[in-house]
């Protein structure tokens, strides 16, 4: 059996070709191999059905968000949002804080009853103001009466004349004073304007043949029994002369002529029309 051999004495990094005392060096272990990662699932699009990687946020197709979140929250009604304190900012540094001031809390019911208060006190009225705003908005209609008289007339030009829509026929005044008088089915009309065509004819050369009125008296009656009482100056030519008058539930109107154009022996003052506008109801 050979002896061992002595190892000599060596510098660092200098190599010998002896072998080192102790038990034989064992050959590297190679490193397990790792199992294959799982793969993704695929997120699907809800836009387009596209796949896309689990960690996208946006399809890789059409840019939709995969994952939206939950839905907005649906914001409060509007009587929850009145009495919703709102919140204040934070204070700066080194400053102190102001109270806030907190109204009671019997303030929106105050207003609440008083909103209902206004309601039922108005309600009167509400119909009267639908009506005014009627006026403005819609064009007057004509308002034909039902029942037409005079306290007075000539042989052949009756009361009616004056309302039969024709300017070629009259109503005569037989005495001074006389009253046409026109009436309304209740509950009345809403009168806006009147129209007078004074004389005989709507024609010049007829027109002067008679004497026409000058100024009228107009009373104006309603369902109610009040009455008011206008008077109205007349120009002396042909045609039609528009006036304002108005009235509310208005079921009898009377015109009584009060001075007179071209007055003579033998001449009898003449009213060829009379009409009335506004609107029923």
């Amino acid at each position: 059996m050979a002896a061992p051999v002595a190892a000599g004495l060596r510098r660092p990094g200098e190599e010998t070709g002896a072998a080192v005392p102790g038990p034989p060096a064992e050959a590297p272990r190679s490193a397990p191999a790792e199992a294959p990662a799982p793969a993704a699932p695929n997120v699907r699009c809800p836009g387009c059905g596209s796949g896309n990687e689990a960690g996208r946020t946006l399809c890789v197709r059409c840019a939709l968000p995969l994952a939206p979140g939950p839905p907005p929250e649906a914001p409060p009604p509007w009587w929850r949002r009145l009495s919703r304190r709102r919140s204040r900012p934070a204070p700066l540094a080194g400053t102190r804080p102001r109270r806030a001031w907190r109204g009671p809390r019997v303030v929106l019911p105050l207003v609440l009853v008083l909103v209902a208060c206004g309601v039922w006190f108005g309600l009167p009225y509400a119909g009267r103001l639908l009506g005014l705003a009627r006026e403005e908005t819609s064009p007057p209609e004509s308002l034909p009466p039902s029942a037409v008289g005079a306290s007075g007339a000539l042989k052949g030009h009756p009361a009616a004349a004056a309302f039969d829509g024709f300017t070629n026929r009259y109503w005569a005044v037989a005495a001074p004073g006389a009253t046409l008088e026109a009436e309304f089915e209740a509950p009345g009309v809403r009168v806006t304007k009147l129209v007078v065509f004074a004389g005989t004819s709507a024609k010049k050369d007829e027109f002067l043949t008679q004497a026409r009125p000058a100024r009228i008296v107009v009373e104006v009656v309603t369902a109610d029994g009040d009455a008011s009482t206008r008077r109205i100056t007349l120009k002396d030519q042909p045609g039609q002369q528009t006036f304002d008058l108005r009235g509310s539930g208005v079921t009898r109107v009377r015109v009584t002529p009060e001075t007179a154009y071209g007055t003579g022996r033998g001449r009898h003052l003449a009213v060829a029309e009379v009409e009335f506008f506004g609107h029923r109801g």
